[in-house]
Order: C-alpha cells, then structure tokens, then sequence
C-alpha cells in the first residue's frame, strides 16, 4: 500500500498547489514568491545555465512553436494506448456495455476535430481591411479600453475589447488569451472551437477515469482480490492488485487532469456566460486611472475601477460566443 499512499500524497500536493495558485494569482502575493525564489535560484545556478534556461522559456512561452501540441498529442496518445490495451479488453472480459467502453473513443474523434480547429482559425486578427467595422463591434469603457488607441506594431485602431499579442504579433479582435497547447490566440472568432475541445477533453478525461474507477473496483473489491498478497524478490509482502500499476497510474493521471480541466472548464463558463474574457477578468480589479498614463484625467479625478459592460443576460451571452458578431461581416471584408 505504500505506492497508493505516495501516489495520493503526490496527487493532494499538486492540486492544493494548483488552489493556492488560483487564489494567489490575482494578488501580489504570487509576484513575490517567484521574485524570491528566482533571486534564489540566481546564487546557486550558473550564469550560463540560466542564460539557457532563459532561452529554453523564451521560446516555450513567447514564441509560436508546436513543443506544446506535440506534448499534448503524445500525452492523449500514450492515455489512450493504455486504455485500449488493457482496460478496455479487460471490461469486455468482466461484461462491460461495449457503448459504455467506446464513449471516449466518440469524444477523442469530436476533441481532435476541435483541437485542430483551435489550432488553424483565426482567432480574429484586426486588420486596416476589418479594422473600421470591428471598431462599430463593442462599446468603449473610457477605462480599460479607451477610445482612439492606435497599436503602432500593427498600425491599425484598437477596438475595444481587442489587443495585440506579443507571441503572435498580431491585434486579436475580443482578445482572451493565447494558449500555448493550441499554438494560437483564443479570440472572438474561434472562442467556440476552443470552448468545445475544452468541454470534450475534460469528458473524455472523467469517462476514462469513471470507467478505471468501476473496472479496478468490480476487479479488487468484488472478487476480493485486495485481500490477496505474494512476496516479492526482496522477500516483502505486497498486494497483488498492485501488479497492475500502469492502469493505477493511468488512473491516477486521469483523475488529477479531470479535476484541473473541470476547474478551467468552470472558470471558462463563467466568463462565458457573464461575457468576460480571460483578460478583462485578470485586469479587472485594477483601478485603471493611475496605470494609464495616455488617459487624460483631472488631478483630483477619482480612481475608476473597471466594469463589466458587455454582458447583456447568459442566452445572449452564450450567442456571442458561438454566433460572434461581425465575424462573417469581416472575413468577407477579407
């Protein structure tokens, strides 16, 4: 019992330390521990072997590379062979319901065409073509998105709710952040494909996990087979369910991914459904008077903090972002 006692411990540490980030990421809080702790790491690594590593993040974080999509396909590659080799030939064996044992397979198909779609779209670059009409898209705030900003990378307007990404070098149209598993921007043209392949991952994820879970039960506690033991060469007495330890930690893996992705799916439907984006709600607390210094404001002007003036009730919401507005419009302006 020692590998499931480790391997939980491991599980609690990496999702209280995913709470605690989420918490703390809105706060200063955060900033200073990776100041700390880079200051840290500068006294004991070498100045060349942070030069590396700083290049390494460089092109990980701030360059358009597919590092990231080949580790997520490599990820659901390895996930799904060990399911199809040996939880799902076993299930058959113990009787299973061959519809219950083929519906992840049903949610890779629909979660590969949406990745890809994620992939490929345009996230809704701003252009001198579209420029003038996605300008009549969204309201000024006067706050976080003032009127008459020009972005002088791209030379073009800057609609509101727009902004330019550093990684793509481009405007994006309803900006929400740029997501490296996907190698692109998440914008208002393609905020649907990566809602859906967000949807579809997290099911596939909890199904394969459901499905582990009821396998290893009906497997270990049914036929009784935890109350089994051998010894092994080193003499100590282990349990025998614990032969199957890649189907353990596949298990343990797809339960971990199935909590983070239900958390980010949670988050990503809220703001959804109040019409926010990943970067108006990071930027959002912020009194925005005092940090921006291009909006001519009165000495004694109180600090205006920013409001969500976009959501318009969750139907019309949820619209926005599967039927985005002005996206035809605009593509044929293309």
């Amino acid at each position: 019992m020692d590998f499931l006692v480790l391997f939980l411990f491991y599980l609690a540490l990496v999702l209280i330390g995913v709470v605690t980030i989420c918490i703390c990421s809105k706060t200063h809080y955060l900033r200073g521990l990776v100041r700390g702790g880079a200051q840290v790491i500068s006294h004991i690594i070498p100045e060349c072997l942070q030069r590396a590593m700083r290049k390494v993040l460089h092109y990980l974080f701030h360059t358009r590379n597919h590092t990231f999509i080949m580790l997520h396909l490599l990820l659901q590659g390895l996930v799904y062979a060990e399911y199809t080799w040996e939880v799902f030939g076993y299930c058959q064996e113990l009787g299973f319901s061959l519809h219950y044992l083929l519906l992840p397979y049903l949610l890779l198909v629909i979660n590969l065409v949406f990745f890809t779609l994620s992939c490929v779209s345009n996230p809704g670059t701003i252009t001198k073509a579209n420029e003038f009409s996605l300008l009549q898209v969204y309201e000024f705030d006067e706050v976080m998105f003032p009127k008459n900003m020009k972005c002088f990378t791209c030379n073009v307007r800057k609609p509101a709710r727009s902004k330019h990404c550093r990684v793509c070098n481009r405007c994006v149209h309803r900006f929400d952040h740029h997501c490296v598993w996907v190698n692109n921007c998440i914008g208002a043209w393609n905020a649907r494909y990566f809602l859906i392949y967000l949807l579809t991952l997290t099911a596939s994820a909890a199904t394969m996990a459901v499905v582990s879970t009821v396998f290893l039960v009906q497997l270990v506690v049914v036929s009784d087979l935890y109350l089994e033991t051998y010894v092994d060469d080193l003499g100590h007495l282990q349990y025998l369910f614990l032969t199957l330890p890649r189907i353990v930690f596949m298990l343990g893996f797809v339960v971990m991914l199935s909590f983070l992705l239900g958390g980010y799916l949670c988050f990503t439907l809220y703001l959804a459904a109040t019409n926010q984006t990943t970067n108006e709600w990071y930027r959002g607390d912020r009194a925005w008077c005092h940090h921006c210094p291009h909006v001519a404001r009165p000495p004694s002007a109180e600090p205006q903090v920013y409001r969500n003036i976009h959501s318009h009730g969750l139907w019309s919401n949820l619209g926005e972002i599967f039927l985005p507005a002005a996206a035809h419009c605009a593509e044929k302006m293309n």
